[in-house]
Formats: structure tokens, sequence, C-alpha cells
């Protein structure tokens, strides 16, 4: 599958996801009954819905809280988006163009 990501300075970056990516955010939206909007929301200890989404600093906080219980030490997002795409990505690092790998 390919996705349309808007980016910095609203750059519309077009990038593979891996199959089992898609399928995993398909069940997810499935099983939290989203139609339409943010995947990812904020949910009160009431288990209300609150506002659109989550913000990129919110984000951070739950991937920096998942790291260090794996005790992944000095994680940064560039590391995230390094390690995606070569592993989320079908061209192999050898022998491939600059201009064909994905961006990080």
């Amino acid at each position: 599958m390919i996705a349309d990501l808007v980016g910095k300075g609203k750059h519309i970056r077009t990038i593979p996801v891996p199959l089992w990516a898609k399928r995993s955010v398909d069940v997810w939206i499935t099983v939290a009954g989203i139609n339409s909007g943010a995947i990812f929301r904020r949910v009160s200890r009431l288990d209300k819905i609150l506002g659109d989404g989550i913000t990129p600093k919110a984000i951070w906080h739950v991937v920096k809280a998942a790291a260090k219980r794996a005790d992944i030490k000095n994680l940064a997002p560039h590391d995230l988006r390094r390690t995606c795409a070569r592993q989320g990505h079908p061209f192999q690092s050898r022998g491939t163009r600059d201009k064909e790998r994905p961006s990080h």
C-alpha cells in the first residue's frame, strides 16, 4: 500500500506502507469503530473520546514509555524514521539508487 503523508512545511510525501502495518491499522479502526478522522484519540478516565486526535508530542511520550519498558536507552525520533524506512521499504539497501530509497 502507498500512503500520502503531510510532512514538514506541509509537503506531501508518498511512502510505501508494509502490508502487515496496514492490516494492523485496519483491525484497530474496526475494533475502535473509527469511520473517519484521526486513528489515535485521547480517551478520558471515563472512557469518553476527547477531541479529534492526539498531538505528535503525546505520541512521542507513548513511544518513550514503551522504549523504557523495553530497556531501550537514548531513543530519538530520527531512530524511528530510519528504522521504519529500512524495515518497511521493499527496496534493499544494496544496489538501490538514492532517489528510490525511502525518505527518513
